[in-house]
């Protein structure tokens, strides 16, 4: 009985995390700026995997698999940001973004242009 329940769970959180992956793939095509195309790069992504990680540990079961499961969750959460500040930065350098949408720019107000420069 339990075991059926969590087959069940396990396969909405794969369709859910499907569907979240599907609808960050067409805010990527979609979207018409960097910022707006890395907000849906990163965020219905990051969840779509981890949804589909659950779903695949509630259906798998294992230790050893639960184990795998959680290194690619852990790795997911922390390259995703890291990938997403870059495509940021290298917009900002390349000019690549309506610095307009900018709520704040911290960068222009140093002069440092985007450069790394030391703490402010």
């Amino acid at each position: 009985m339990i075991a059926t329940v969590a087959d069940w769970v396990g396969a909405g959180c794969l369709v859910g995390g499907a569907l979240l992956g599907l609808a960050a793939a067409i805010g990527v095509l979609r979207f018409p700026d960097a910022l707006s195309r890395m907000h849906a790069a990163t965020k219905p992504q990051v969840l779509g995997v981890l949804l589909l990680l659950l779903g695949i540990a509630l259906r798998l079961r294992s230790p050893a698999d639960l184990g795998m499961v959680l290194l690619v969750a852990v790795f997911q959460l922390a390259t995703a940001p890291v990938a997403a500040q870059m495509i940021g930065r290298a917009a900002y350098r390349s000019g690549r973004l309506d610095r307009g949408l900018l709520d704040a720019d911290e960068l222009a107000e140093r002069g440092s242009g985007g450069g790394s420069a030391g703490p402010a």
